[in-house]
């Protein structure tokens, strides 16, 4: 119910692996459903992030952003996304309603033109900002987002983890499957890469420096996309998580889109 690459981060509490039975799609389904069962009740959170854009030679730009995402009962999460520099990009703001089988709906608001623009569905492939991360890459993964198939035990380093497959419901998903390693003990996202429409590789993303909230939340400090058909990069870096801060639906609006800063 609650899994977004935006954060996407897979959450543990200290338990023992799932003992598995059938065929290989149910054990990639209980895989999926085991880890987002360990991030359910954080309620709300804020954090701030830096985006670091880095082209093919290793140019970089930076942009400094904060995230709000509220936790919502039996349907996908909300996230509001607000640029606070460099000053082209200011006040520039992505609301997000994640849903699990219905499409995500998602608006951008771009203060230079004082508009507030619907993403549709089929464009929501494209990229965000001009970063390697996909508008369908910043809405919550619901399980019921894809279909699952358990491929493999493997190791990244030396971390056990499960390889599984998930396939997008969703016929305008860029994407035609994602491969997605999760660590056995704490069912945190190691490695996902996603293939596009025609089925070759088209990014990698690996989170990295994990951090323990509330006692059971876990989140990534760190986040690299990589597109390995352009060449370029894209960095997340998150700091001051905050959780249960009292957000509410009234702070989730596209009338708040316009009232950011």
């Amino acid at each position: 119910m609650k899994r977004s690459l935006v954060p996407f981060v897979l959450v543990a509490m200290f338990v023992p692996a799932l003992a598995f039975a059938g065929p290989a799609e149910d054990k990639g389904l209980e895989i999926a459903k085991e880890a987002d069962r360990r991030d359910t009740g954080f309620g709300d959170t804020t954090a701030e992030m830096l985006m670091v854009l880095r082209n093919k030679k290793g140019q970089e730009s930076k942009r400094e952003l904060e995230i709000r995402t509220l936790e919502v009962e039996d349907d996908g999460d909300k996230s509001l996304t607000v640029f606070h520099s460099p000053r082209d990009v200011r006040g520039t703001a992505l609301l997000t309603y994640s849903h699990g089988l219905a499409p995500d709906e998602q608006w951008l608001y771009l203060p230079a033109l004082r508009r507030v623009k619907r993403i549709a569905s089929n464009n929501k492939s494209g990229p965000f900002m001009g970063s390697e991360f996909a508008y369908e890459d910043l809405s919550s993964q619901e399980v019921d987002k894809y279909t699952y198939k358990y491929i493999k035990d493997e190791k990244i380093g030396d971390v056990d983890c499960f390889l599984i497959e998930r396939y997008p419901v969703d016929k305008d998903s860029g994407y035609t499957r994602q491969q997605a390693w999760l660590d056995k003990d704490e069912y945190r996202v190691r490695k996902i890469d996603f293939y596009d429409r025609k089925g070759q590789l088209l990014k990698t993303l690996t989170p990295a420096k994990y951090g323990k909230f509330l006692g059971k939340y876990w989140r990534a400090h760190q986040m690299n996309m990589l597109n390995h058909q352009n060449g370029k990069s894209t960095d997340l870096v998150w700091r001051n998580f905050k959780f249960k801060t009292g957000l509410k639906d009234d702070d989730f609006t596209r009338t708040r889109l316009t009232q950011v800063l």
